[in-house]
């Protein structure tokens, strides 16, 4: 897990990246939670970082998977059109855990 501190100067948006590739590379493991807790009120220089640390792990062969981030990070984020995984949430396209569909008797098959 990488901590992202908060507020992040562009000159930390290299190291951060380098994490990244280096925590993939290291574990072997195709996602890389960064906990976004500490960042602190959302602007433009938390969504660029977060783009940039997405690029850099699909560039690897990963993704980023977020840790706490607030509502406001989030709404930030979608209207930049980036979406993230967020630990706690199921994938897009699957159910969440738990849910099955039930099929009552007698429905017509579609």
């Amino acid at each position: 897990m990488l901590v992202l501190p908060g507020p992040v100067g562009r000159g930390e948006v290299p190291l951060l990246c380098d994490a990244v590739r280096s925590a993939l590379e290291r574990t072997g493991s195709r996602v890389v939670v960064c906990d976004a807790g500490a960042l602190g009120p959302p602007g433009l220089a938390e969504v660029d970082l977060l783009a940039r640390l997405e690029l850099t792990a699909r560039r690897a062969g990963g993704r980023v998977r977020l840790r706490a981030p607030g509502p406001a990070l989030l709404a930030l984020l979608a209207l930049a059109g980036l979406r993230f995984q967020v630990e706690g949430q199921h994938e897009e396209g699957e159910p969440a855990p738990g849910v099955e569909e039930a099929v009552e008797t007698g429905d017509p098959a579609l």
